[in-house]
Order: structure tokens, then sequence, then C-alpha cells
């Protein structure tokens, strides 16, 4: 259960810089606590006459001026959020200031010497967590959505943070419960040999029950390359100009390019966003044969990295294309195509050497094929294109999508559990060993919102959120 007065939150008034740090046009300062209104007050003067803690309004700025003693700081609005009705679920007060440095550390100094204490990093969301006003789910969302890089990304941690997958998980939790009050009567009427629960009810429940943790679980592979971005590894001979295609797309100078065979000795690595999409593109060492113990090593990596990626682009030297060489590059390609997990682009390089491209190739054109010239940077928008439709056709629409690596264990463990129900009961288990397991299950999908959880875990997540949120 939750630990008593985690990081001693209850104690005192915090304040901290809700904006990035540096200078800019303008910085905001926050507070939160029951005394965040009167240490604010303490240092501002209304442009409004007879503004006092009685008379200000929640939920409305003010505009006015921050002093030091009698000594003019700067122009301000000052704005008042009246507990439960803020964020942290306590009184916050946030005054928006010019983004001098100076002034922002002026204004948190006087804060602090008027009573306030610096918040700890994601002090402001633990409030609101252990406030009520959102789960520990929610709370994780909050700092995806800071750290979202992209339009998927960024729809992802919002649907979550907005409750989406909490209603997911409060389900199931509210199936087990009945499915352990069906049980808890038996338990009460052992001794009497009498079976209150339908057994084909609880089967069809446990069916239910797996599919969807199932399906949650299964979907993390998906959560995990939106949040990450899409894998995509472009593999091919030496010398096909994969260096080349990647400087192409990322639009710059990222890997050395050389006519010389073996260059990329190991990955290189970048990310881009196309359409809202992050895209993680890796260029590997060329596949060969070599005697070269290091180029081997990166071919070695090279085929790891193709089977963490989830498009391969096979880039394939037209300027060489006879046909039995084009047989030669259509077979290998196809030894790739037998994974199902994976999507493919055929990349015809080097259309700038050919006057035209051979009729003999279009039979290329029965595999997702795009011609390009890496080195003129021609067509590399109709790749982007195909790289997008490939991520469209995905599986990236679904209502809920796990994403996060502490989900995806509670989840993956309360599955285990569920089948130790399933598996007892088709063994003949007695129920209050059964129910054991149920309970676990219940346990696993309680730590994900925060129904169950210790001050360590609370300090492990809530650490790796900014200091101000």
């Amino acid at each position: 259960m939750l630990a008593t007065n985690p990081i001693n939150y209850k104690e005192g008034t915090i304040c901290a810089l809700a904006t990035p740090p540096g200078s800019g046009a303008i910085a905001m300062i926050r507070l939160s606590g029951s005394k965040a209104l009167s240490i604010g007050l303490s240092i501002f003067r209304s442009s409004s006459k007879n503004l006092s803690a009685t008379t200000m309004v929640s939920h409305h700025a003010y505009f006015g001026q921050l002093f030091e003693e009698d000594q003019l700081l700067d122009e301000v609005l000052f704005t008042y959020f009246k507990g439960p009705h803020s964020y942290t679920g306590e009184d916050v007060v946030e005054i928006s200031c010019h983004g001098s440095s100076f002034i922002q550390q002026k204004i948190i100094q006087l804060l602090l010497d008027k009573g306030s204490r610096l918040a700890e990093a994601g002090e402001f969301t633990l409030r609101a967590f252990l406030n009520g006003k959102l789960d520990l789910s929610q709370a994780e969302a909050v700092a995806d959505l800071i750290a979202s890089q992209s339009k998927t990304a960024h729809q992802l941690a919002l649907k979550q943070m907005r409750g989406g997958f909490s209603e997911k998980i409060a389900d199931l939790r509210q199936q087990l419960l009945n499915f352990t009050a069906l049980i808890a009567l038996e338990l009460d009427f052992s001794e009497e040999d009498v079976e209150f629960a339908d057994r084909t009810e609880l089967y069809n429940l446990l069916a239910t029950l797996k599919s969807e943790l199932e399906m949650l679980v299964n979907s993390f592979k998906v959560g995990n390359v939106i949040k990450k971005g899409i894998p995509v590894a472009i593999v091919g001979k030496p010398n096909t100009g994969k260096s080349t295609l990647l400087n192409a797309i990322l639009n710059e100078e990222k890997a050395i390019v050389s006519d010389i065979p073996g260059t990329t000795r190991d990955f290189i690595e970048d990310t881009i966003v196309i359409d809202g999409y992050t895209f993680r593109f890796i260029d590997t060492a060329g596949l060969r044969q070599s005697e070269d113990q290091i180029e081997n090593l990166g071919i070695e990596r090279t085929y790891d990295k193709i089977d963490q990626a989830t498009i391969i682009l096979y880039v394939c030297d037209l300027s060489h294309a006879d046909d039995k060489q084009m047989d030669r590059v259509l077979h290998e390609f196809n030894d790739y195509i037998k994974d199902d997990s994976k999507q493919f682009i055929l990349v015809g390089n080097k259309i700038d050497q050919l006057d035209e491209i051979p009729a003999h190739l279009k039979e290329m054109l029965e595999l997702e094929t795009v011609f390009v010239s890496a080195k003129r940077k021609e067509n590399i928008h109709l790749l982007a294109e195909t790289l997008v439709s490939k991520v469209k056709d995905s599986d990236f629409g679904s209502d809920v999508i796990v994403s996060n690596t502490r989900h995806y264990d509670a989840l993956s463990a309360a599955l285990s559990a569920v089948k130790q129900v399933e598996e007892g009961f088709n063994n003949d288990i007695p129920t209050d060993l059964v129910d054991i397991d149920i309970k676990q299950a219940l346990h696993y999908l309680g730590t994900i919102t925060g129904e169950v959880t210790t001050e360590e875990v609370l300090g492990t997540i809530f650490s790796k959120f900014c200091i101000g949120k």
C-alpha cells in the first residue's frame, strides 16, 4: 500500500521554475501548498485596488508588480488556483515574469525567504497523484507528454493522460473483483462443499481476462516503437549507397561516404520525424564475406539490427543491374521477406547513372520498390511517403496501447497469474489456492494505477520528472 507521507509531500509550500531554465521572453514560477497565496501576495502588488487574499478570485490572472521590500523587481501576471480545483489539488499560484535569468532567480529566492521550499523533481505531479487528481499511470503520461517528439507519441501520451488506459485497467480489475467475490462465497461455505460460482461463467470470464491482457501485453511492441521511434534498418551489399541514402534522408552528412567497400564497419543511427511519425534510421555494414575481423563484427551487428527493425530498406545498385545480378538481389531480398513481423521496401539506387530504368527491372515492381538517386537526393520524398504509408498500415490506431515498460511488466505478471488460475481450475486445484493467484493478478494491475504502490516505486517514477512539473 501507499507509504505514509512520502518525501514529506504534505510539509510546506513548494516553489520551482516551471519553464525551461535560461533567458527567454517570459518565464513562469509555480507555488503549491497551503501558504501559496499568502507567500505569493507578500511580494506582489496588484494594479487593482483593494485586492487581498479574501477578494482574489480563483482561476483569474492579475497584472501587477513584484517588490523586494520597496524595490520594484518586475511587472508580472499573478494567477491563483484555489484547491482542490488545481493541478496539484492544493492552492497553487503561478507567476509569469520576464524571462531574465536574474529575475527568475531573484523571485525564487524571495519566495524561499518568505517560507516556501524548493520542489523536488516531479513533486507537483506527485502531489496531484497523492491528492487524487491523477492516478499513477496518468502521472507517468504527463512525463511522456513533455518528452513527446512526434504527433503519434504526443497523441498516445495525451490519450493516456486523459485516462483511456486507466479506464481499461479499472475495467479489468473490476472483472477480477467480481471473479474473486464468487470464489469468496465458496470459501465461506467450504465445509458444506457448496459451489456458488457457476463454472461456465468463471471460465468465460477467465477467457475474456486472458484475451484482453494478452492484447495489452502485445501492444507494447507498437507502443515502444511510437515512443522511441520506428526502427528502420538500411541494409544491402557494400557500395550500394546505404550511407549516402541515410545522409539524403536526414539531409545532413551523418555517415562517411566512400567508394571503398566496407567503409561502414558499425551501425550509425539517427532519428527524423516524417509526417508526425518518428523514424529511427540505422545505417548498417554492407553484407558480404570478409576476412577483416572488425568488418565481420560490424556485419554481425547488422543482422542484429535487422532482427530489431520494424521496416527494412534493402538497397541495391541499379548501375550494375544486369539480369544475373538482379536475380541475386531479388533472391537475397526474398530471404528477408519471409519474416511476417517486418515491413520491406526495395530501394533501387543510382538511377542518376542510367539513361532510363531498363524494362526488365519492372519485375521488381511486384515488390514494394522505390527508385532513387541518393547522391542527387532524387525521389527521396517518394521513399518518405512509402515509409509513412507502411506505418499507417500498422495497428497504431488502437484505443489502448501500452508504451511504459513498468506497465508492460505488471501486465505480463497479471497475465501469468490469470493463466495460473486457469490451470488451477483445469487441474481441480482447491479454491483457496486459486484465490491466491487471483489476488496476485489484482495486485499487479493495482500497481499500474497506484492503488497498490510503495514509497520506493514513487521515488523512482517521480525522480525522472523535471523540477517544476
